[in-house]
């Protein structure tokens, strides 16, 4: 069986949303990402991956993989039959991967990252001055389309729904850009993407101190 290494609301969300939109069985092991410490038994993460950071799927035979656009690749291929990822040779194949990539490194590691682990007003200037920018090359793309590659739920969707959620708490208002707001609540409404937010949405809220 797969092997999912998350933290709630963190970008391994969009692995657990690929495995539930591929069918696919899993058992999931809570990380915390403040101590690096594994949930299940309190282990050092870093044991399980020495980059120290979520999603980590382990495979059937006992190999790990890490960075989502990889994991995520990897789960669409599982089940070709569910049309996650176009096939080789499909030229769509590489718009995937152009999406992944954008989604990876434009607005998770240029913003959301710093937002969430720095903290002074100096090191967020420059993520929170592009971010508009950023975000403008997506909501064209969707003014006129359903997905981001095709004309189906692709695991660049997945990746781009956990982005526009967590950009909400980053202080961002995707209401901004009607086609984000509109894809956004496109994907919401899909079920085992309802499903695997309500799951992380409720462990994230166990997990986290009540306000003195």
């Amino acid at each position: 069986m797969l092997q999912l290494y998350f933290s709630p609301m963190a970008c391994s969300l969009a692995s657990r949303i690929a495995l539930m939109e591929a069918g696919l069985d899993a058992r999931y092991h809570l990380v915390h990402l403040g101590t690096k410490t594994v949930a299940d038994d309190n282990s050092d993460f870093r044991g399980i991956s020495s980059k120290g950071a979520v999603p980590v799927l382990v495979l059937a035979n006992g190999e790990r993989l890490t960075e989502s656009a990889a994991v995520l690749q990897y789960i669409a291929d599982l089940t070709p039959e569910r049309g996650l990822a176009p096939p080789p040779g499909d030229p769509d194949r590489y718009r995937l991967q152009e999406w992944l990539s954008f989604v990876g490194t434009e607005i998770h590691k240029a913003f959301l990252f710093p937002t969430f682990w720095y903290k002074d007003d100096a090191s967020l200037a420059k993520p929170r001055a592009r971010i508009a920018q950023t975000l403008s090359v997506p909501a064209a793309h969707l003014t006129d389309r359903e997905f981001l590659v095709g004309q189906r739920f692709t695991v660049a969707d997945a990746h781009l729904t956990w982005a526009l959620l967590l950009l909400r708490a980053a202080g961002v208002d995707v209401a901004q850009w009607p086609s984000l707001a509109a894809y956004l609540e496109r994907m919401q409404a899909r079920p085992a993407v309802r499903e695997a937010i309500a799951t992380e949405m409720a462990l994230r809220k166990a997990i986290t101190p009540s306000p003195a």
